[in-house]
């Protein structure tokens, strides 16, 4: 207790508020737990979350903060700083969960919005194949290629390689746009151009191919283009 500031009582406020009631910086304080000399846990708590940028800042800046970035805080050493990135993955993992039970792969909506999280905060484009069985369910997701900020090459016979070795049914193919704009390039309708001609051979129909961005998504087969 002597180590976070005592007019806020984050302790004190979970145990007769729960913790819906704590605000942001309270809440990383008690992971937090101790400050250092001059600082308290609830003020270390507030400089985490002012290193988020717009447009994701706050808690959502965290997932995004870079592990040296977190140790530059005087008083987050290496420990805290792993604690705090382990404590933003649990955040996407539980998000993940949740949407999961409800994941419906027919849906374009359902399944951009189980992937919006991981995706969107990418700095670089990331392209993942989603193989299907013949009740629709994810046997196996791979992640194909990461590129550069603006490009993400993925080879059409990487993609049907992958496919193959996991036997699937059906495929969906996504990748992030970092720029945030989910409208697809030039590139992005030759790939899936040439990705729908490459299933139709090996007779591994491509369900939809979805591009993120932030809180946006583009889906080729909703545009009726699959």
């Amino acid at each position: 207790m002597k180590d976070i500031d005592k007019p806020e009582l984050p302790y004190e406020r979970f145990e007769k508020l729960g913790a819906s009631a704590l605000t942001d910086a309270e809440l990383l304080a008690i992971i937090i737990r101790t400050g250092t000399k001059g600082i308290g846990a609830l003020e270390l708590a507030r400089k985490v979350l002012e290193l988020g940028k717009s447009p994701r800042c706050g808690l959502l800046g965290l997932y995004d903060s870079e592990l040296d970035s977190l140790k530059k805080i005087p008083g987050i050493g290496k420990v805290k700083a792993i604690k705090l990135k382990c404590l933003a993955e649990i955040a996407l993992r539980m998000h993940e969960s949740r949407l999961k039970e409800g994941l419906n792969v027919k849906n374009a909506s359902t399944v951009a919005q189980y992937y919006m999280e991981r995706l969107r905060h990418k700095k670089c484009e990331v392209v993942l194949l989603l193989s299907l069985d013949s009740k629709g369910q994810v046997i196996r997701e791979s992640e194909i290629t990461k590129g550069s900020v603006n490009k993400s090459l993925a080879p059409v016979r990487s993609i049907l390689l992958e496919a193959l070795y996991a036997e699937a049914v059906n495929i969906i193919l996504l990748h992030n746009h970092p720029s945030g704009d989910p409208s697809p390039s030039e590139d992005d309708k030759k790939l899936t151009s040439r990705l729908m001609e490459g299933c139709r051979i090996v007779e591994i129909p491509l369900i939809d191919h979805i591009i993120i961005g932030d809180n946006r998504y583009y889906s080729f087969n909703e545009s009726g283009i699959l």
